[in-house]
């Protein structure tokens, strides 16, 4: 099994937008085991691409954050299982993952407007500051989808 996990270099979080991700951490599984992994440059590909570049990997599973319904469509078509809506740190997430502990959200999705230039996932905020995953956030800290 190929474990890809949209990935936050500086943190070793889980990138929490999926077509914006600029890297991911691939994590080979034998035996209920990690037997390697590694981080890769996604090379500024987006959204639709990035599926075909997966599965050109060998990547059979995904697990990300925030991800659109267009992104969760072209995952399926090359036959990778996405677990989504998952924060936190990747390498946890894949322990998690292997051990059947893994919280996600099978419904996650992505479904607002996308105006790349407002800074997050593409979600406009309310004026009280409530965010696309409902929680509340100020407009300088990063929150459950923000980049």
């Amino acid at each position: 099994m190929r474990v890809a996990v949209t990935y936050d270099i500086a943190s070793g979080e889980i990138f929490q937008h999926f077509g914006r991700t600029e890297y991911f951490k691939f994590y080979d599984i034998e035996d209920g085991k990690i037997t390697d992994s590694k981080v890769a440059s996604t090379d500024g590909q987006g959204h639709g691409a990035l599926a075909w570049l997966l599965q050109g990997v060998g990547a059979d599973t995904l697990i990300c954050g925030g991800i659109g319904g267009g992104a969760q469509s072209a995952l399926s078509q090359v036959g990778i299982t996405l677990y989504g809506g998952v924060t936190g740190s990747a390498d946890e997430a894949v322990n998690r993952l292997i051990a059947g502990t893994l919280e996600y959200d099978p419904n996650v999705v992505c479904n607002h407007h996308h105006d790349h230039g407002d800074g997050d996932c593409g979600h406009h905020h309310q004026e009280d500051g409530e965010g696309c995953c409902g929680h509340h956030h100020d407009h300088d800290e990063g929150g459950c989808c923000h980049d």
